[in-house]
C-alpha cells in the first residue's frame, strides 16, 4: 500500500510513518516545518525514518506548493498536518486558518484534480471541536471554544463537502489528549516532565481539576491505521479509556521521579477544556480496536524517553534541506 502522511515530522505523524514502514508499506511523508516549536525537534523525529528506503520525504507547504505529482499512485492519505495548540490560536488566527482550513482544502482539491482513486482519506481532527465538556460519543454537539477548535471543525466540514461533491472517501478521527515519546514540547505532560527533570516549578493553570481522557500515541496510531477499513463517511472518537486530573498526573510523575514536584499555579487560560473523555464504543465495535497501554505504563515510557533526551544536543543535519530521499 502506498501511503501519504502529511505532518510526517510531527509527534503523531512520525509515529504513524514508523508503524507504516514497519508493516512494509511505502510512505511519502510531507511536512512544512511550520515554526510552532523548534524545528530541531522535527528533524530529530525524522532522523531514523529517513534511513528506510520505503520512505520518501518532501518538505512542502500544502498551502502554496504544488503537490499533484507527489500524490500519484497513492492508496491512502493520512492528513495529520495542522497548526496545533489552543493558546496561540487566539493571537495567530491567520496562521491557524491557513494551516488548518486552507491547507486542507488545497490537499482535497489536489486529490480531486489529479483524479487519484483513494481507498481512504483519513482526516485527523480533535476533541477540541466539542468544546469545554468533551465527554461522550460522536453525537455530542460541536461547540468549540477556541479559534483552534473552530478551524479544526471547519476543516472537518471541508472534508465532508469534498466527500459529497467529489466522492473523496473521507473518514474522520477526533483525537483525545495524545501523549507519549516525542510529544510536542508545548504539551502539558512534556512540560511537567521537563520542569521536574530541570528541578524547576511545574506550572498548573486553573484549579488543577481539569480531567483528560489519555490516549497513548501507539494506541492512537493503531486507531488511525484501522480507519483505512472504516466505512466511508464515518466519524470516530479516539481515546485511551483512562481519565486523570492534572493533580493525578503530577502524583504519578512524582512517583516516577522519586521526588515531589514544585508547583506554581496560574489563572485558567481561555479556551482550555474542563473535562474530556472519549466514548469509543463505535470504534471498538466497528473496527475491533482497543487501547492497549495503561496510563501508568505510557507515562513511564514518556518519562524514560524525555530523561534520555534531557540535556542532549542535536546537531542540525541535512534533514532541513531534504526535498526527497
Amino acid at each position: 500500500m502506498k501511503c501519504i502522511v502529511t505532518g510526517a515530522a510531527g509527534f503523531i505523524g512520525s509515529h504513524l510513518c514508523e508503524e507504516l514502514l514497519r508493516c512494509g508499506h511505502k510512505v511519502t511523508g510531507l511536512d512544512a516545518f511550520i515554526p510552532y516549536y523548534p524545528q530541531v525537534v522535527k528533524h530529530r523525529n525524522l532522523l531514523e525514518l529517513l534511513r528506510n528506503p520505503n520512505l520518501r520525504f518532501y518538505r512542502v507547504d500544502l498551502r502554496t506548493d504544488p503537490i499533484d505529482d507527489l500524490l500519484a499512485g497513492a492508496d491512502v492519505i493520512f492528513h495529520l498536518a495542522a497548526m496545533p495548540g489552543l493558546m496561540q490560536s487566539w493571537t495567530d488566527l491567520e496562521g491557524y486558518w491557513t494551516c488548518n482550513v486552507l491547507a486542507t482544502q488545497k490537499l482535497l482539491e489536489s486529490v480531486h484534480r489529479s483524479g487519484i482513486k483513494l481507498e481512504r482519506f483519513v482526516y485527523a481532527s480533535t476533541s477540541s471541536v466539542y468544546g469545554r465538556m468533551a465527554s461522550g460519543d460522536e453525537t455530542l454537539p460541536t461547540r468549540p471554544i477556541s479559534p483552534y477548535g473552530i478551524t479544526k471543525l471547519a476543516a472537518e466540514h471541508m472534508c465532508n463537502a469534498y466527500a459529497e461533491a467529489h466522492q473523496v472517501p473521507v473518514v474522520t478521527l477526533r483525537y483525545f489528549s495524545v501523549y507519549g515519546p516525542r510529544q510536542r514540547p508545548d504539551m502539558g505532560y512534556y512540560r511537567f516532565i521537563q520542569a521536574m527533570l530541570d528541578n524547576k516549578s511545574v506550572t498548573v493553570y486553573g484549579d488543577g481539576q481539569q480531567v483528560r481522557g489519555n490516549t497513548y500515541v501507539a494506541d492512537c496510531v493503531q486507531a488511525t491505521l484501522a480507519a483505512v477499513q472504516a466505512p466511508v463517511g464515518e466519524l470516530y472518537n479516539v481515546g485511551g479509556g483512562e481519565t486523570a486530573s492534572v493533580w493525578d498526573i503530577l502524583h504519578k510523575l512524582e512517583a516516577l521521579s522519586g521526588h515531589k514536584a514544585k508547583v506554581r499555579q496560574k489563572p485558567a487560560r481561555p479556551g482550555d477544556q474542563k473535562h474530556t473523555f472519549a466514548d469509543t464504543t463505535k470504534l471498538r465495535q466497528q473496527l475491533s480496536w482497543e487501547p492497549r497501554t495503561p496510563l501508568d505504563e505510557g507515562l513511564a515510557r514518556q518519562w524514560e524517553w524525555q530523561a534520555k533526551q534531557h540535556g542532549s544536543t542535536f546537531i542540525n543535519s541535512d534533514v532541513c534541506q531534504t526535498n526527497a530521499s
